[in-house]
């Protein structure tokens, strides 16, 4: 059965000859017109550019058996699609992520400078925002993206994730209300997160601890993952005196050197750091009060594939 736009269903079967070369044409036209929109849907819901690659791989599969003329909008449709395909993803995903070694934190992409000058883009992405909506359930976390970030209508994320409207609108309330509580206090602007990546750099580069813990809250927490091929803290680490001792004796014990490089991560300003040249990982963070309150590193060599060319995303 084809699921329609209006939430009833047609038969959707396949057409002979010409016209099912000009469907064939009119369908590949679509899936790419909005493929850009596809990958971000699936990536906020997954955190894996990976896996949204996978989801589009099989919403594509999906998509060349539908009869168009069914269809009422084509968008919409996509996205139901991709949108159950993540949800069933997100569900499996869920025993890879227990079996995971240490800390998992979503895959870093290479974003384009539009990407953050898109506010509410950018912080869709960002990955303060994408570890709260780890904590979420699979599909307390589709209806939260589909709503509060795509606007998408609660009849229309109701098709989607197979519920009732009236529940789901349950769940985008109990979703937004867990989001809000832990979610940054305020929009910090990406000159301010600069500035402060800046100094934390500094401080990095000359081991320098006093520097350290000028620009670290005190409540901060670094997070990093190396997915057990690389060295990584088995649990977050808290408090600006522990993240600031840790960083420069694990500096003086390894005797290395590294180095920073700015760079935009998921839509927000980080680092890339390189030791003797090489790359060895990606550092985001989490700024409010002019201080860093969140540490993410990304060392597992498995997610550093989206760090060479930028990945564009959007929200239309």
């Amino acid at each position: 059965m084809n699921e329609r736009r209006d939430g009833t269903t047609g038969t959707a079967e396949p057409m002979a000859g010409g016209g099912r070369m000009a469907c064939v044409s009119e369908a590949t036209e679509a899936f790419l017109v909005h493929r850009n929109l596809l990958f971000t849907v699936a990536y906020e819901m997954l955190g894996s550019a990976a896996d949204a690659e996978d989801v589009l791989q099989e919403t594509w599969l999906r998509w060349m058996k539908v009869d168009l003329e069914q269809v009422l909008d084509q968008r919409a449709y996509l996205v139901r699609i991709a949108t159950r395909r993540s949800l069933d993803r997100l569900r499996s995903m869920k025993r890879r992520k227990e079996a995971y070694v240490g800390p998992w934190l979503p895959e870093p992409l290479l974003t384009a400078p539009d990407v953050a000058e898109d506010v509410e883009l950018a912080e869709s992405v960002s990955m303060a925002l994408m570890l709260v909506l780890e904590t979420l359930s699979p599909t307390e976390r589709v209806v939260f993206v589909l709503r509060e970030v795509f606007d998408v209508g609660y009849d229309e994320i109701s098709a989607a994730v197979g519920k009732t409207p009236a529940t789901v609108r349950q769940i985008a309330h109990r979703a937004r209300r867990h989001v809000d509580a832990r979610r940054p206090r305020e929009v910090v602007s990406p000159s301010q997160t600069r500035a402060v990546l800046e100094s934390f750099q500094r401080a990095v580069e000359t081991r320098d601890l006093q520097g350290l813990l000028d620009v670290l809250a005190p409540e901060v927490v670094l997070i990093s993952d190396g997915g057990g091929v690389k060295q990584a803290a088995p649990q977050p680490i808290i408090g600006a005196g522990k993240v600031a001792r840790m960083i420069v004796s694990g500096l003086g014990k390894a005797q290395i050197a590294l180095a920073g490089e700015p760079t935009v991560v998921n839509g927000n300003p980080a680092l890339l750091l390189r030791v003797d040249g090489d790359i060895d990982g990606v550092i985001a963070a989490r700024v409010e009060d002019a201080r860093i309150t969140g540490l993410y590193y990304v060392r597992n060599p498995q997610k550093l594939t989206r760090i060479a060319s930028e990945t564009p995303l959007t929200l239309r």
